[in-house]
């Protein structure tokens, strides 16, 4: 009994299959040629020192490495006092911050959105703070700020109001609110420092050009005729900006939120030149705790086990936005 011979066709499509295979793996090879410099670049600048900065987190340093010590790093963390303090300052930062900026940029970009006679003026001038370096926009709201010679005391002056110690001012808002009523709350209710909320108002006007920027593109991206359908059904300004504008702009708030607490969370530069993380550590957030303990104190090991920590609570809440916001978001 002879064996069987393969027939033309069969050679055919072998030899079809194995030219797709090499032109498939020419493909894939040009593209991760095009992809090499990113990747080159992301692994040199930001696995390779995630990776080691792990690493350092497992050891006992001093001047230099010293033992190896695991995991105790990170359990030390769940007893630091200091780092749940700064951890609830870095929540009211962004409770203060991401809601306002959100608030106030729709309602502006609502606003320049319409036919006004030189908006285009208004959206350079209101994105201008945020191209500004924060360091050079935090020294000068530090000047503001200022207890003595201050503009904004030389006002309250002029209004006849008492002077406030803003950026040297520990005293939570609302604890000075009840002394103003001659009344007295206890320490959990007295809410955040002066010093924390005086910083808040200078990250607010300088992210707001950012979020009334997203905010015109998600308004541009809007159809004309879903307004011009609603308006034939009877809508007045405010009921086609709730059931039109508000839930066709749902992207573009869950975009906002994310990327607003990721970097209100990771906010730096303005606290270190305004307040240097005081008075009395009342702004110090954990980021400003990070850099103290690793830069100021020399503990490498325990600083870089807090930074993964406040990493790994970064990424638990953006799921958590992921997953209770993001169900609510409209792409339709």
């Amino acid at each position: 009994m002879t064996a069987p011979t393969m027939t033309i066709p069969g050679r055919a499509a072998l030899a079809m299959t194995a030219a797709r295979r090499r032109a498939y793996w020419r493909e894939t090879g040009v593209a991760y040629l095009y992809l090499a410099p990113a990747l080159v670049l992301l692994t040199a600048f930001n696995f390779f020192p995630a990776a080691f900065a792990f690493y350092i987190s497992l050891f006992k340093w001093g001047l230099v490495q010293e033992e190896f010590i695991g995991l105790q790093n990170y359990v030390r963390l769940v007893t630091n006092e200091e780092f749940w303090q700064s951890l609830g300052i870095s929540v009211w930062y962004v409770v203060l911050a991401i809601p306002v900026e959100m608030a106030l940029g729709l309602l502006i970009a609502y606003l320049l959105f319409q036919p006004l006679r030189g908006r285009g003026a208004y959206r350079t001038a209101y994105f201008l703070p945020y191209i500004t370096s924060t360091v050079a926009a935090g020294l000068v709201w530090r000047w503001l700020y200022k207890r003595e010679g201050g503009l904004l005391n030389e006002v309250l002056i002029a209004l006849g109001l008492p002077k406030l110690m803003w950026l040297d001012e520990p005293e939570g808002v609302f604890q000075l609110m009840a002394h103003a009523a001659d009344a007295n709350l206890p320490a959990w209710l007295a809410g955040p420092s002066l010093a924390l909320v005086s910083v808040c108002v200078m990250s607010i006007w300088h992210y707001l050009g950012f979020y009334v920027v997203i905010y015109l593109a998600g308004l541009g991206n809007i159809p004309r005729e879903t307004y011009e359908a609603a308006r034939m059904d009877g809508a007045g300004e405010w009921q086609a900006f709730r059931y039109v504008t508000l839930p066709l702009l749902s992207p573009t708030n869950f975009f906002l939120l994310i990327t607003g607490t990721i970097g209100a969370l990771q906010a730096f530069n303005q606290i270190y030149v305004m307040t240097g993380g005081g008075p009395l550590d009342s702004s110090r957030t954990v980021l400003m705790l990070i850099f103290k303990t690793f830069y100021q104190q020399t503990r490498v090991g325990y600083g870089s086990a807090m930074a993964f920590v406040l990493t790994a609570l970064i990424l638990l809440l953006t799921w958590a936005n992921f997953s209770l916001v993001g169900r609510r978001v409209t792409y339709d």
